[in-house]
């Protein structure tokens, strides 16, 4: 059994002080202490959702696959949803930083308790018809969404624009199967 020893004979004809403390409960305490801290270390890892700034997406471009290495590449064009403004929203097909084509789509009256916007879900598909480039099946790579939403934009209005944009369906080849996927990988920008 674990003690400690608090010291030995008193002096002058008094009787020894031979005191033991337990010590099992305290080495307990710290053991389930230890762990607890171990357990929840673990948790408060896994609980989290790696994010990054960066608008519209890495700063690193991937290599020209196609044309002369001395000519530069064209970036690829994507649809910035840009919803600032309260009575509308902004679709522009930009390269780059240059803007390609916008168009404007006015922002419905919000009716019921739950945010949605079918105006802009109907023209962002109409868009993606029009000006996507990635439509095969095989084709491994998706068309970029950017949904730009200032930061006091309700929850629900940016789930509904995000709803929005992942409304149009394109196939997409895994392996023996074909299914039914969002047309747009879509990243989120605040302003």
């Amino acid at each position: 059994m674990g003690g400690v020893n608090v010291g030995g004979a008193g002096g002058g004809g008094r009787k020894a002080l031979d005191t033991e403390i337990n010590m099992i409960p305290m080495i307990d305490l710290l053991m389930v202490t230890i762990s607890f801290l171990l357990i929840t270390a673990v948790w408060v890892q896994s609980s989290r959702l790696d994010a990054n700034a960066n608008v519209p997406g890495p700063t690193e471009s991937p290599p020209c696959s196609e044309g002369e290495p001395s000519s530069p590449c064209k970036p690829e064009p994507r649809l910035h949803v840009l919803s600032n403004d309260p009575s509308k929203f902004v679709l522009a097909w930009k390269e780059g930083a240059t803007t390609v084509r916008s168009v404007e789509v006015p922002r419905e009256a919000r009716t019921g308790s739950r945010a949605a916007f079918p105006a802009l879900a109907a023209r962002v598909a109409e868009e993606w018809r029009t000006s996507g480039a990635h439509r095969d099946a095989s084709d491994r790579r998706f068309d970029r969404a950017v949904v730009h939403a200032s930061n006091d934009m309700p929850y629900g209005e940016i789930v509904a624009v995000m709803d929005a944009v992942a409304k149009p369906q394109r196939t997409f080849a895994t392996g023996d199967k074909v299914v039914q996927t969002s047309a747009f990988e879509t990243t989120f920008a605040t302003d």
